[in-house]
């Protein structure tokens, strides 16, 4: 049995299935297995299971060699790691193609392969919804998300009439993609105007993805402004930046076992965390082996320890400035 469909299997079936505690005041967290190391979350209310590590598709790029690239996507694939995050910009679409020649040879049908599009209009979205597909050299991918809401008009611009969300549709009626989410790093309220847009449509987001890391319980927080809402509506959390684009670690604000497990203990589907390099994914899969969802007085205690340096947002770049912002520095691959 494809390991895809023994994930989807699983979501259904009672056996082996616990829930971790919930998070103080975000609610339940997603049902979930341990199957050896990895652990695997349901998807909202898809059906789907994922691993609740994600690997992170902009550091895939970063790796110097290409063969180097395939060796560790495969190496994350064969000891669990089931969900693939990707762009249609990342590393001018390199991330993409070292990714699709990484899932040749069978390790496609073994992985939820998630990636995301920038283009707000009808036509730019599907084209780039197709050069994904043929970078990937796949027929489908398993989910599409709207990639960094910025903007209060993102929204507005996505469900217009020939706006994105056409595109999208069309694309999940003819097979190419089977869920749709979107995306942002900026700040929450920008989220919560998506999803009231959505809803204006009569439109369900099948995920969404943010930051969630120590400093962000603190600052713009899309933990306590986003999470709760989407828990409540069914939509899966997907998490990412768990440590700030490095910046809690590099500033020795916590370590990386403190930010993944904190990341993890939130009600999150999956954690999409950079991997470049064999020992990150070394370091990363012992603190899965490890990892027991920290309890109310923890959560405390690391958020207490981390409030000064949260407060100001000088750690969380990607909210704060501009270089983080792929589509504004490029308006022309909003379409």
């Amino acid at each position: 049995m494809k390991r895809r469909d023994l994930l989807k299997q699983s979501a259904g079936s009672p056996i082996g299935e616990k829930t971790t505690p919930s998070c103080p005041e975000l609610g339940p967290a997603p049902a979930e297995i341990r199957q050896g190391n990895m652990l695997y979350r349901a998807l909202g209310r898809t059906g789907e299971r994922i691993s609740a590590f994600g690997l992170g598709g902009h550091h895939i790029g970063l790796v110097k060699k290409e063969q180097d690239s395939i060796k560790l996507i495969r190496s994350a694939i064969d000891r669990g790691i089931t969900f693939m995050d990707n762009c249609w910009d990342y590393h001018n679409g390199k991330s993409e193609v070292w990714m699709g020649k990484a899932l040749r040879d069978s390790y496609r049908e073994k992985v939820f392969l998630m990636t995301k599009i920038d283009g707000r209009t009808r036509q730019a979205a599907a084209r780039q919804i197709d050069e994904s597909l043929k970078r990937l050299q796949t027929d489908h991918v398993d989910l599409m998300q709207i990639h960094e809401n910025l903007r209060m008009e993102d929204a507005d611009r996505c469900f217009a009439e020939g706006g994105a969300i056409e595109a999208l549709e069309t694309a999940k009626k003819t097979g190419k993609i089977r869920y749709i989410g979107f995306t942002g790093h900026k700040d929450p309220i920008v989220h919560n105007r998506m999803l009231d847009v959505a809803a204006e449509h009569n439109f369900h987001f099948d995920s969404c993805q943010m930051p969630l890391n120590l400093l962000d319980a603190n600052f713009r927080s899309f933990a306590h402004q986003v999470v709760p809402r989407l828990l409540k509506e069914g939509i899966a959390v997907l998490g990412m930046k768990p440590m700030a684009s490095g910046a809690i670690v590099k500033n020795k604000i916590a370590t990386p076992k403190e930010c993944l497990t904190y990341a993890l203990t939130l009600p999150t589907s999956a954690v999409i965390t950079g991997i470049d390099s064999m020992d990150v994914l070394d370091q990363d899969l012992e603190i899965m082996k490890d990892f027991r969802p920290l309890d109310g007085a923890q959560m405390r205690v690391l958020l207490a320890r981390t409030i000064k340096p949260a407060r100001t947002g000088n750690f969380e770049k990607f909210k704060t400035a501009t270089m983080y912002d792929g589509t504004a520095l490029h308006p022309e691959w909003l379409g």
